[in-house]
């Protein structure tokens, strides 16, 4: 009898793990990532310090940041960074809460595939629990509107609570709602906000109660020149996308010269090309010119001496805010430069604090619909944990009135949204009916997290909410700004603890979506470009 031939499929230097082992490992690196920043959430949540290959050191709370700043190989971990990337592109807040809840959803979801039951019929659970979420969701939101001005304040405390920007919260939070209730645009559809119309511009010095909204635009560049004047009213701005410089020729090129006035020719020719172009701008009536690219030095004399002010290598993005704002053109070609395409403004000026660069402040302007948030703070790792709670309540804000639900928050959405799921539950037939038990339960992991991160009893705690819940105190949820365990449970609504339905809706979404696509994977092959030296996901270690 021949002796069979064992038969290769994959080349030498792939790796494979099958079945179980590849659900096992792929579900513990999931769970890891959340538990790194469980601890982050709510009020009473701590700070990550993350230091990065070169030394730069971030301060922060905020899920989507600790996560892009840790260097995670795992695959599935990977997929867990991507739900916090979403749920920040889309909402702008929530990313800790979208992480927590897909590791318990895989959590559970371990415990019953050591049941035996197939991942097909859990997915297939998860489903239904998800969509039925959503409609529980909308029979749990409150309606909000611009004019609801205090609601919409509270919704940005909500946000800002826990994130170094409490001491300042009421003066803050004023700030932010104000900036978005003038880029309102209405139209047949409803409510339209870009949220880009609103530029953070950052400023060391002075302390974060001093964060201040400007109508207007605030760069951070200051004049090219200081013979040019410090400010000019009435301003006629030319935004230009080139650069005031004599171009060279492409490619190396030699200059052969055989006597001094040719020389002389040849620098007389660069200062007529450059006297040129200020004469063009001089002629259309521009007053101030902000420039893309770089200006030449004897451009800048010929500017200062026009008493034209100017800037120089000022963002793509900032251009295109001012000329929002102005209602500039922006030019590519100085030829083609009219006074139709100058922008208009009341003021601009440039101001200078100690030893800082200067700013330069663009006011005034025809559209009001484009404006900057002037962040304070005593150090640089102050000022950008406060541009990260700044960005959540504009995100939360805008969410909640261009969709115009919120919920009450402090865990009480969670808590009601799993009373009612485990309801749904008994109307299920077959295992599914497990799997939406599972996803209601895991669901209790925010209201838990909350309480264990202010140093309460999660046990006692829950056992309470529940209580309150099944008594139809929709609304009871924590209330951590007190230092009181009997007074932490609270109609959070009434207290001013809410948040946009939409950070929950799409929380909900992406970590149900992800858990399913995880629990759906039974094998993971590891390739390697250099043969011989795969490097498989290894079984990550509970230890980090």
């Amino acid at each position: 009898m021949t002796e069979k031939q064992p038969v290769y499929i994959l080349p030498e230097n792939v790796q494979r793990i099958l079945g179980r082992d590849a659900q096992r490992n792929n579900i513990l690196a999931a769970r890891i990532v959340a538990e790194t920043v469980k601890t982050t959430l709510g009020p009473k949540g701590m700070d990550k310090m993350l230091v990065d290959s070169i030394g730069d050191i971030t301060v922060t709370n905020d899920g989507v940041t600790i996560l892009e700043e840790m260097e995670i190989e795992h695959p599935a971990a990977k997929m867990m960074v991507e739900i916090a990337k979403t749920q920040e592109a889309e909402i702008g807040d929530g990313t800790t809460t979208a992480v927590i809840l897909a590791g318990k959803l895989l959590e559970n979801a371990e415990k019953l595939l050591d049941e035996k039951i197939h991942p097909t019929v859990i997915t297939r659970g998860y489903r239904i629990a998800a969509e039925k979420a959503q409609q529980i969701a909308k029979e749990l939101a409150v309606s909000v509107s611009p004019e609801k001005e205090l609601l919409l304040k509270q919704i940005v405390m909500t946000a800002m609570t826990g994130k170094g920007a409490e001491a300042a919260k009421e003066k803050l939070s004023e700030v932010v709602v104000k900036a978005v209730k003038q880029i309102i645009e209405r139209s047949e559809e409803g409510l339209i906000i870009d949220k880009n119309n609103i530029k953070l511009e950052k400023r060391k010095g002075e302390g974060i109660e001093d964060t201040e909204l400007i109508p207007g635009i605030v760069l951070d560049k200051e004049r090219v020149s200081q013979d040019m004047p410090s400010q000019v009213r009435n301003a006629r701005i030319a935004l230009l996308d080139m650069a005031l410089e004599v171009k060279g020729p492409e490619t190396e090129a030699k200059i052969q010269i055989t006597a001094p006035e040719q020389l002389q020719a040849f620098i007389d020719q660069e200062d007529k090309i450059l006297r040129g172009m200020v004469e063009k701008i001089k002629k259309v009536g521009a007053n101030v010119v902000l420039c893309q690219k770089g200006i030449d030095d004897v451009a800048q004399y010929y500017l200062a001496k026009a008493g034209i002010f100017a800037c120089r290598r000022i963002k793509k993005s900032d251009i295109d805010l001012i000329a929002k704002a102005t209602g500039a053109k922006i030019v590519s070609n100085l030829n083609e430069l009219s006074s139709e395409d100058l922008g208009k403004a009341r003021l601009v000026k440039e101001i200078k604090e100690g030893e800082e660069e200067g700013l330069t402040l663009i006011t005034g302007c025809e559209n009001p619909k484009a404006l900057t948030i002037l962040i304070r703070g005593g150090t640089e790792h102050v000022i950008d944990e406060l541009e990260r709670a700044i960005k959540d309540g504009v995100g939360d804000v805008v969410v909640a009135l261009e969709k115009g639900f919120v919920v009450a928050g402090g865990g009480a959405f969670e808590v009601e949204l799993s009373k009612r799921l485990n309801e749904f539950a008994q109307s299920i037939k077959g295992r599914e009916q497990l799997a939406v038990k599972a996803f209601a339960e895991s669901l209790e992991v925010i209201p838990r997290t909350l309480s264990e991160n202010a140093g309460l009893d999660p046990i006692d705690i829950l056992t309470e909410l529940k209580a309150r819940h099944d008594k139809k105190e929709t609304m009871a949820g924590l209330d951590l700004t007190t230092n009181s365990k009997e007074l932490a449970i609270c109609n959070t609504l009434d207290k001013g603890i809410i948040e946009p339905l939409e950070i929950k809706n799409q929380a909900i979404k992406s970590a149900s979506e992800v858990a399913m696509m995880i629990l759906r994977i039974d094998d993971v092959i590891a390739a390697s470009g250099n043969k011989g030296s795969s490097k498989m996901p290894e079984m990550p270690q509970e230890e980090y």
